[in-house]
């Protein structure tokens, strides 16, 4: 076996608070984004840039954030969601392994919400190589951030079950992560018709980061072993953004 550990982490565009009392997170956020110790990091509302927060805040990181919170020695990979007045911003991935390939899926429902999905396919060590060469295999990964209305979600999950049978080779260690939105826990199920499920004990709140009552952030896989579940407390994580951090165990076979 082979124990990837994976998280995903909804980071409110490294901006908390409103009005006159809106802070930013992001160097925080770096610090957090490293105290996790994952090998693959699913981000959510990532900011490429923003022309006027960055006239607010005089330390606003030169570059995306997904570039500035990758730790030393990670790959990062950003694909805008969202165009806005002011900026963009979307999903990303950090990886401590090599990025094979990656590509972008617009599954907006609406012309009221921009989604879309993120897939990396990353090379883990521990498959058969070549001789001379290390082994290693292709894992799979699809960062995604769902819609608010209840059906548009259950279509997006539609689109990522077609988007899956196009991109991911059948049989392919595939990993699929995010902020689904889905406080009802209806989604389950259409997800474990595409091969995609999580941990037994896959109830766990991430969402308000201060009182977490409803587990918005999911990590599901197929042809992989989500072998526990967790998110951090304590600290300042209720303060940098408005989800927790979800982290999985994965053993890949």
């Amino acid at each position: 076996m082979t124990t990837v550990r994976v998280a995903t982490y909804n980071i409110h565009k490294g901006v908390q608070g409103v009005g006159p009392l809106k802070r930013l997170e992001i160097h925080n956020l770096v610090r957090a984004v490293a105290a996790l110790q994952a090998d693959v990091v699913c981000l959510q509302e990532v900011r490429a840039f923003h022309r006027r927060l960055q006239r607010r805040f005089g330390h606003w990181p030169a570059g995306d954030q997904a570039q500035f919170l990758a730790p030393p020695g990670y790959h990062a990979v950003y694909r805008t969601n969202a165009v806005t007045r002011h900026g963009e911003h979307g999903n990303a991935l950090l990886s401590r392994f090599p990025v094979l390939a990656q590509a972008h899926q617009d599954v907006s429902d609406h012309r009221f919400e921009q989604r879309g999905l993120l897939h990396v396919s990353l090379a883990v060590p521990g498959g058969a190589g070549e001789a001379g060469c290390p082994p290693v295999r292709a894992l799979h990964v699809i960062v995604v951030h769902l819609g608010l209305i209840h059906a548009s979600r259950e279509r997006q999950v539609q689109a990522l079950g077609r988007f899956i049978d196009q991109s991911v080779p059948a049989g392919a260690p595939l990993v699929v992560a995010g902020d689904f939105n889905d406080w009802s826990e209806r989604l389950h199920e259409p997800m474990a018709a595409l091969g995609l499920h999580t941990a037994p004990q896959s109830r766990v709140p991430t969402y308000p980061s201060r009182w977490p009552l409803l587990p918005l952030d999911r990590i599901y896989a197929r042809g992989v072993a989500v072998r526990a579940l967790s998110v951090p407390h304590g600290g300042g994580w209720g303060r940098w953004s408005d989800h927790l951090p979800l982290v999985a165990e994965l053993a890949l076979p």
